[in-house]
């Protein structure tokens, strides 16, 4: 398997045993069987095929930001865009980005543009095409009103456009958490503004973040989706649970949404105290929180 992957890879952007704690914002996790460091769409195109045909698991890695990897590690490949993979381009009212590109930078390329629509992806610590993946929003905005088309590849390689209809998108979930698609490319449709206005406004959400947010700590930002006519930072902090640690994992005093790393928590920490969390909210009110956090690997 590894005499093909470097066939079709540089070998210089292959690692093996890859601390997964370096790429994920919890700052935990142990080591990737084999870590790949993905630059063209045509190393992917052949890749995935084979990784299929062999039956051998593997995961695409977007910033990490909503991500708990087990301390045990990932016995499979993880593949993280980089590099050509990461490009941004400006046509008019359009911006084109690869699925690499950091959220934060497509906004302040908007920005720069004088493209508004974009402002409230200031903050969010994401790739576009992880952001895609999961819908992801804050502050009334989320990626389904600016998202035109999203370029596609399949299990079997092939490549496909969706339109934003065709992408089901819905609170924190899309089409392509249902079906083996990999996000390549998004294109964005944004309307004219003044850049000054977009900028300011970007700031005021920049500074809402970081009075209300934990940000100080590593996490993986809001750790439980909105459940149904509630918050689940409220929830929480009414069952008692602000503050609840187990090892060096937290519940933030901050903002009770959050499940934070307090300087050495391992991944299994945080994963019980994610669970804890679930129970006593559950036991409580009767309502299920589901977490926004992606679990990999062995615990």
């Amino acid at each position: 398997m590894y005499d093909y992957i470097k066939t079709v890879v540089p070998k210089e952007h292959i690692v093996f045993h890859e601390p997964m704690s370096k790429h994920t914002t919890f700052r935990v996790g142990g080591e990737a069987e084999c870590f790949i460091m993905i630059q063209q769409e045509e190393e992917l195109a052949q890749l995935i095929p084979y990784l299929n045909q062999i039956e051998k698991e593997y995961f695409i890695l977007g910033n990490g930001s909503n991500l708990l990897v087990g301390d045990k590690g990932y016995r499979g490949i993880v593949m993280k865009f980089a590099g050509p993979m990461e490009d941004i381009r400006v046509e008019g009212t359009r911006i084109t980005a690869k699925a690499g590109a950091m959220l934060t930078k497509v906004a302040v390329t908007a920005k720069e543009n004088a493209l508004s629509g974009l402002e409230f992806a200031a903050g969010i610590p994401g790739s576009i095409g992880g952001g895609v993946v999961m819908n992801a929003g804050a502050y009334d905005g989320e990626i389904k009103q600016v998202v035109e088309a999203v370029r596609v590849m399949d299990k079997d390689g092939q490549i496909t456009t969706l339109d934003n209809d065709t992408m089901e998108f819905g609170y924190r979930t899309s089409i392509i958490k249902n079906r083996p698609f990999i996000v390549l490319e998004v294109v964005l449709r944004l309307t004219e503004g003044d850049q000054t206005q977009i900028g300011a406004r970007m700031e005021e959400l920049m500074e809402q973040r970081r009075s209300k947010q934990p940000l100080e700590y590593p996490s993986a930002g809001s750790t439980f989706k909105r459940p149904e006519g509630n918050y689940a930072g409220k929830l929480i902090m009414d069952a008692g649970m602000r503050g609840y640690r187990i090892g060096g994992a937290r519940v933030s005093d901050k903002h009770c949404g959050f499940v934070v790393n307090t300087g050495k928590a391992t991944a299994a920490d945080i994963k019980e105290v994610i669970e804890e969390v679930q129970e006593r909210v559950k036991e409580r009110f009767h309502v299920t929180l589901e977490p926004e956090v992606v679990f990999l690997g062995d615990f």
